[in-house]
């Protein structure tokens, strides 16, 4: 994306031109970012030299520790891919996905069955499928996703684990929380003339779902162009649709190389596991099936060898357990049963006494994993969900201010100082301000085009300052990339994307 592509070029910059780690900022952008060895404790959240010193040498250790046990536990096993499906309300998602897990197996047909019986009673039979993932009675009377549903299943290379997420505007947060979780996404669209249009026009989910995806570093996309039966599989509709958006995603930052394009049926099963059938669609495509797409997909490299850090998606009290539970993925480093962890902001210490991935006991979890992990003498009260559970030696920095080179979307009004926003960082959403426009920055270069502009306008973008009314754990992009981006909305829409350049810890 040309968010990440002008900071490695600000990077490349700063590394000829100032002799300082890559966080300083060169002299001639007119503002500063200050080197970590000058900052003290309370304005940084990092240690001193020494310190650093110290905990590089048990960095060191963990890194050789880390890659040894996740070549002696998980050598031999299928490479985990995350998957996220995004897309305009009612376009076929979870009918999709479900009727794939039936095909694969991963479904009883006795389940299905019984699904099928009662959909029918509800009138409601062409959700059967959908009801695989959604699964409380509210989304079933409803017939949406309002939550992400998490499922499993395998490919012949990958064992992927499927976040549905709802495409209703009213859950966008849940659908940001999933995809944070995301590798790669499938954008399923509905081919029915007028309801392509909808969810791609002004207003849909559609460019929106794409670019909230690729903002949060999704870099791999399969393009589901789902219910191509309604129009006879008619090639001019396929290729009609696929054009529109090759346009829009090359726009928003996803290469042509890395987007596939399948027409398929959620609702009839075409082209999802197996080659299909009909002859109107094999007259004229012969590529793969969406089953052959996702186990096509490259896995991103693990931070295995970064600092522990998980994102709390949940807070729970475990069954027949002591302590509490807590859920989410492993964003970077690695954990054991019987280590010391950290809570962040609250700065609540514990121990961990259970991991489990899937329900199964595991002894160790690494960079990638989605978990449940069981905590002890830690006050459940004082972890919430956006929390970060990091590495007692190497915490993540708190902060009451950010600086982030962002990218503006659409606003109804130009942001200006003062302007009110919800920060989205992982599974947190809080409150901030905008406190500083430093800076309206080149869209490709990343060069300085305005010093303080007085309002940032659609498609611009700048260097500004965040503040909050109470601390965050968050880390710079720089530092590690998994936990430095960051999403703003205000009433209802994304407003922003970007990467978090430096930490302020007042």
């Amino acid at each position: 994306m040309l968010l990440e592509k002008s900071q490695q070029m600000k990077h490349q910059k700063e590394a000829v031109t100032v002799t300082v780690t890559p966080a300083s900022k060169n002299k001639t952008s007119g503002f500063e970012v200050n080197s970590p060895r000058t900052l003290t404790p309370n304005s940084s959240g990092r240690n001193s030299p020494q310190e650093d010193e110290n905990k590089g040498n048990r960095t060191k250790e963990a890194i050789r520790n880390a890659r040894e046990l996740f070549e002696k536990e998980r050598g031999s096993e299928k490479e985990q891919l995350h998957l996220v499906v995004i897309g305009h309300v009612d376009a076929g998602k979870s009918t999709m996905m479900g009727h794939l897990l039936f095909d694969l197996g991963n479904v009883p047909q006795r389940l299905m069955h019984k699904y099928e019986q009662e959909s029918k009673k509800m009138g409601k039979q062409s959700f059967m499928f959908a009801w695989v993932l959604d699964e409380t009675g509210e989304e079933r009377n409803r017939g949406i996703t309002m939550d992400c549903g998490y499922q499993r299943f395998e490919t012949p290379t990958k064992q992927v684990t499927l976040l549905d997420a709802p495409g209703h505007k009213d859950f966008i947060p849940n659908m940001i929380c999933g995809a944070n979780q995301a590798d790669v996404a499938i954008l399923v669209v509905d081919a029915t003339r007028g309801e392509f249009e909808t969810g791609f026009e002004q207003g849909g989910q559609t460019r929106e779902h794409a670019l909230l995806v690729r903002s949060l570093g999704v870099s791999q996309l399969c393009v589901a162009i789902n219910k191509l039966d309604n129009e006879k599989w008619n090639q001019d509709r396929f290729n009609d649709i696929m054009n529109k958006l090759k346009f829009f995603l090359k726009h928003a930052g996803f290469k042509d190389s890395d987007v596939h394009y399948i027409p398929c049926s959620g609702l009839t099963g075409e082209n999802l596991v197996k080659p299909s059938t009909e002859s109107e669609l094999i007259s004229w495509y012969k590529g793969p099936t969406l089953l052959q797409v996702v186990d096509s997909f490259k896995v991103p490299e693990r931070a295995i060898d970064k600092p522990f850090r998980m994102s709390v998606s949940d807070v729970f009290k475990g069954v027949g357990s002591s302590g509490f539970c807590i859920s989410g993925r492993i964003a970077s480093g690695h954990v054991c049963t019987n280590d010391k962890a950290l809570i962040c902001p609250s700065k609540e210490q514990g121990v961990i006494k259970h991991i489990t991935i899937d329900e199964f006991p595991v002894q160790s979890a690494f960079a990638g994993d989605q978990v449940s992990i069981t905590l002890t003498g830690a006050d459940p009260t004082n972890v919430s969900v956006g929390f970060i559970l990091c590495d007692t030696h190497n915490p993540v920095p708190l902060a009451t201010k950010i600086k982030a080179r962002i990218i503006v979307f659409n606003v109804k009004s130009p942001i200006t100082i003062g302007y009110p926003v919800l920060l989205h960082h992982h599974s947190l959403v809080e409150p901030a301000t905008v406190s500083k426009l430093k800076a309206q920055l080149h869209k490709g270069t990343g060069e300085i085009i305005k010093k303080s502009p007085r309002c940032l306008t659609n498609n611009s973008c700048a260097l500004i300052e965040l503040s909050f009314q109470r601390v965050i754990a968050i880390e710079k992009y720089s530092d590690l990339k998994e936990m430095g981006r960051i999403m703003l909305r205000v009433g209802g829409t994304t407003i922003a994307a970007g990467l978090v350049t430096d930490i302020i810890n007042s």
